[in-house]
């Protein structure tokens, strides 16, 4: 079978209104040239539609008309490539589904290291923002909790209390090994978000490692955050007023 009949017969396996790509498809790299022209013709025949480049969708017809993917499925396409996490949705859309805010965005924020995502697609808008580190499966969780330590003063309708409680209730939900890679991760951010995390790792247990933390903190420099002793003790060891 050729590679066109053999594109073919997979979409039409898969469900309609499903994003895909390349890889969803068994398409090795070396076909990807004669896989494009391949695609290029069901496009034009109606059988797909592209979403973004490289990722395309079978067309759901309903009574009410053509069903394009959903939200989800769609935004999904840019935060994978090649089936491998490169991107999250961080700012004030992850801060709502946090609880750290009411106030829900007009338009997301993608944090990526490799690329700069932007996306005005109908009712899928977002802007692009530099990640810390590089993002993958496992990490891309504690980089949001260390994105709302970033933001903490600056997050609409946030109360800085309720946000350290509620940034504590996260972080003492990780296990170990991600504790360990959160702490790691934190080395990259700016100094008050080593501090913060700092002082809530040192207030939930004084066993847990952070002293590569405090190395990389200047001891004569004071971090203002507006934080009171008695709604995180430990702010005293970590110079956060």
């Amino acid at each position: 079978m050729n590679l066109a009949k053999e594109i073919r017969n997979q979409i039409n396996k898969m469900p309609e209104g499903e994003a895909f790509g390349y890889l969803d498809l068994g398409i090795s790299k070396k076909d990807f040239i004669t896989a494009a022209k391949a695609l290029e013709r069901l496009q034009s025949a109606g059988v797909i539609k592209k979403v973004s480049k490289g990722k395309f969708y079978k067309p759901k017809q309903t009574v009410f008309g053509e069903l394009e993917p959903d939200y989800n499925n769609q935004l999904n396409t840019y935060l994978f490539q090649n089936g491998k996490r490169i991107a999250y949705v961080t700012g004030i859309s992850l801060y709502n589904q946090m609880g750290l805010t009411t106030q829900v965005a007009n338009q997301i924020s993608i944090a990526s290291r490799i690329k700069r995502i932007y996306i005005n697609r109908g009712a899928l808008k977002a802007d692009a923002v530099k990640s810390y580190a590089d993002v993958t499966e496992s990490n891309y969780k504690l980089l949001g909790i260390l994105d709302a330590l970033k933001d903490i003063k600056k997050i609409p309708d946030g109360n800085i209390e309720n946000s350290i409680k509620l940034l504590t209730s996260l972080i003492k939900q990780q296990n170990g090994n991600q504790l360990k890679m959160l702490v790691n991760l934190a080395l990259v951010y700016p100094p008050r978000v080593k501090a913060l995390l700092g002082a809530i790792l040192e207030n939930i247990d004084a066993n847990i490692e952070i002293a590569k933390l405090k190395k990389n903190l200047n001891p004569l420099t004071k971090y203002k955050v507006g934080i009171k002793p008695n709604e995180l003790p430990t702010i005293k060891n970590w110079n956060i007023v």
